[in-house]
């Protein structure tokens, strides 16, 4: 295919979401853009593969060294078109580059091939399993964490030997440009992380361009749309949606603990966390004690101070509706309320008590800095409101007794006890969700093996004694295969 020009095609602009300034334009790949930066990235995958473990170890590793080094740029980058405060920009590099290292240092380890047992009946056979990478991996990232949430794909995908064709969020290109960047000066010569710059349609692309797999970070509605351009070619997809996760106070809770870490899940990042603590659900002992602490340390954050802007216009419409619906339903707004949108921002936390469980914002995904308390009898009656979600991303349990009790009944691929949102940083552990929050892992071995195909191999050894699987079988060598099968099967 001729390579196609990238100043012949259509561009659109990166604005800042609080000014409303041009940062930058970049290209709208269409269809044939895709599938030709499709057909580089499968070109050098080869190499990439061939490289192993610990060459492709090595070359991760300078990568994480050069973001590392340019740390700050990424910072400033991060604060001017997502809209991230400082803090939040960098407790997101940290993660990031702990992920970057983690699966550039463990993906021999996890994937190697090994031997496994081959039972007594097929004792004469050496079994091994080990696993290959797909080959290429379409990746469309989110505008909410679009460093870390696409290295959970990128990092991960070519640890395993993949190479992969990245298409960041509209929103955020100039970050998705970064990162690619940063990957071609720290990996010269190896064509294995291609960017891919445009809209919905271009993600569209991407879908039906050939790849060998599709993983997808957004909301439920666009993945059910990804999964059905999918499902024509077989491709297989990686989802991670929303959520709309819950915090369960049980009656000998550190209150005080408990209300940091509440508003830290809800006002984090503006609110614009899939896995952020959107609801609370607090056992009557303790309600009032938590309801009136909640309140007077959401009055002391502020916009533009201790998180930014909603990044998205159109959200703002979402959280005023949410506000409004919970209001008209008999809801209460103890901190804050629809006068607190105003855009860029939701001005300061919205705190909303006594929200009936049938709201738009307590079923909904919010997306914002608004957090739902409502009162429950005692932590069990909490999980089970929690569990009665769509949803199933994450959650988190504060209780000084049977708090692993309490977070092993939550319907959540993810729990935190006694803190909120510690999961995501630990690179061992897989991160996903059930139910309308996706399928599928990053992260740790199971987000490592979920960018390969598991392939086992056999070798015969030696011949037995006993032919069955060949028609030079007789009678006696069914018979005998008879009464050893009942043998090993009657004990």
């Amino acid at each position: 295919m001729t390579a196609i020009d990238a100043g012949a095609l259509p561009r659109f602009a990166t604005l800042d979401p609080v000014t409303g300034e041009e940062i930058d334009t970049f290209p709208v790949d269409d269809e044939r853009s895709v599938r030709e930066k499709v057909d580089r990235a499968r070109r050098a995958s080869a190499a990439w593969d061939r490289l192993g473990h610990a060459g492709r170890r090595q070359l991760l590793l300078a990568w994480r060294r050069v973001m590392a080094r340019r740390l700050p740029e990424i910072i400033a980058l991060m604060e001017r078109e997502n809209g991230k405060v400082k803090a939040d920009a960098l407790i997101e590099m940290t993660a990031a580059l702990t992920h970057l290292d983690w699966a550039a240092r463990h993906s021999g380890k996890v994937l190697r091939r090994r031997r496994v047992p081959s039972g007594l009946l097929m004792a004469n056979q050496y079994a091994t399993v080990e696993y290959r990478p797909f080959g290429v991996i379409g990746v469309i990232g989110p505008w909410n964490y679009p460093v870390h949430t696409p290295l959970g794909s990128l990092a991960y995908a070519l640890a395993a030997g993949n190479a992969v064709v990245f298409k960041p969020s509209e929103y955020t290109p100039a970050i998705g440009a970064w990162l690619a960047d940063t990957f071609a000066e720290a990996v010269p010569g190896h064509d294995v992380l291609v960017l891919a710059t445009g809209d919905g349609g271009t993600g569209a692309a991407l879908c039906t361009a050939c790849v060998d797999k599709i993983a997808f970070t957004g909301s439920a509605r666009t993945g059910a749309r990804v999964l059905a351009a999918c499902a024509p070619s077989l491709t297989p997809v990686l989802l991670e949606l929303g959520g709309k996760d819950a915090l369960v106070v049980a009656a000998d809770a550190d209150v005080d603990a408990a209300v940091e870490s509440a508003l830290w899940g809800a006002c984090s990042n503006a609110g614009q966390s899939c896995a952020g603590i959107e609801r609370v659900y607090v056992a009557a002992p303790v309600y009032e004690r938590f309801l009136g602490r909640c309140a007077e340390r959401a009055r002391e954050l502020r916009a533009g101070t201790d998180f930014g802007p909603v990044t998205m216009p159109g959200q703002l419409d979402v959280i005023r509706r949410h506000i409004d619906d919970a209001l008209a339903r008999g809801g209460r707004a103890v901190v804050g309320g629809p006068e607190s949108v105003r855009p860029p921002y939701v001005l300061g936390p919205v705190v909303l008590a006594d929200v009936p469980e049938d709201s738009a914002a307590v079923r909904e995904e919010t997306f914002g800095p608004v957090l739902v308390v409502n009162r429950v009898a005692d932590a069990e009656e909490g999980v089970e409101r929690a569990n009665a979600s769509a949803y199933g991303l994450g959650g988190a349990v504060f209780a000084r007794r049977g708090g692993l009790r309490l977070a092993e009944r939550m319907r959540t691929g993810m729990v935190s006890v006694n803190d909120v949102l510690s999961f995501p940083a630990v690179p061992s552990l897989p991160f996903g969700g059930r139910g309308a929050s996706g399928f599928g892992r990053i992260h740790g071995p199971d987000g490592l093996r979920e960018f390969t195909v598991p392939k086992a191999v056999t070798r015969k050894l030696f011949d037995v004694p006993l032919t069955v699987s060949s028609y030079a079988r007789g009678a006696k060598d069914m018979q005998r295969l008879q009464r050893l099968v009942t043998f090993i099967n009657s004990r």
